[in-house]
């Protein structure tokens, strides 16, 4: 009997032409393990089992990967891991955040916007990057109107770098901002965090992408004894119209299989 996947319930994100698998792999875990947000430590995986989990998730039918240059090592490690695949993957990267010396630091310039791009993908051994969003740092509306990040974006987008850009915030007017010349936010939505409910309703209404992060609570979700907390998480966010797909960051492959068939429940649900 063959497992649940996500083959046939990729969508369209937003109007940038990728076809997008409803949940996405969050890397973080591939290359960073300071200063993350995690309710139980874990062991960055090796070589062997981060292709397994590249291979597992392929198998389950996810297509998107999210990384980033703040998620450490991650992107460096993806570009061999995904030699020879780069056109069977949906790649979204970041610009804006830097962790060094396990502190973050943040830098929206023109100038630093172009080498994050390029660094990227050269780290990722690729041409192009599909996706590429603003890491915030919380000031949303500030980046967007007083910094060259979008502008920037926009430039690397007509020249063929990147194929779409937008931006992870925290705020709802930051999302609606970004939504308005972007192609797709990235917002926190899951059982506990629903504030930015508007910027998803906005993206439904205009045509544009949505990813979630989060969307588990990064693992901290609890419920009542006899309710699966994942479950009653992907019936949450999947009843929002305007959600494309949610990015979600474990490195165990039973977590990525469980994950896998209940999303797929969910959304063939009558």
């Amino acid at each position: 009997m063959s497992l649940p996947s996500l083959h046939g319930l990729w969508r369209q994100l937003g109007a940038t032409g990728a076809k997008v698998s409803p949940l996405g792999l969050g890397t973080v875990k591939l290359g960073r393990d300071q200063g993350v947000k995690y309710p139980n430590g874990f062991t960055i995986p090796d070589d062997q089992q981060a292709a397994a989990l590249l291979r597992q998730a392929q198998a389950l039918g996810i297509n998107l990967l999210d990384t980033a240059p703040a998620y450490g090592h991650s992107e460096t490690r993806l570009g061999p891991l995904l030699r020879g695949q780069r056109d069977q993957w949906v790649i979204v990267s970041k610009v804006g955040e830097e962790f060094e010396n396990n502190q973050s630091r943040f830098d929206f310039s023109a100038e630093h916007t172009r080498f994050s791009v390029e660094r990227s993908l050269k780290r990722l051994e690729t041409d192009r990057l599909d996706l590429v969003l603003v890491h915030s740092d919380g000031n949303d509306l500030d980046i967007l109107e007083r910094t060259d990040v979008y502008p920037t974006l926009a430039r690397l987008k007509q020249e063929g770098k990147i194929l779409a850009y937008g931006f992870s915030g925290k705020t709802v007017a930051g999302g609606l901002k970004a939504l308005e010349h972007g192609d797709c936010a990235m917002v926190t939505y899951n059982l506990n965090e629903q504030a930015e409910r508007p910027v998803i309703e906005y993206a439904a209404s205009h045509g544009k992408g949505i990813l979630i992060k989060k969307a588990l609570a990064s693992g901290h979700v609890c419920l009542q004894p006899g309710i699966d907390p994942v479950r009653a998480s992907f019936e949450a966010l999947f009843g929002q119209p305007g959600v494309t797909a949610a990015i979600v960051g474990t490195i165990n492959p039973v977590h990525l299989a469980h994950n896998v068939a209940t999303a797929a429940a969910v959304l063939r649900a009558p």
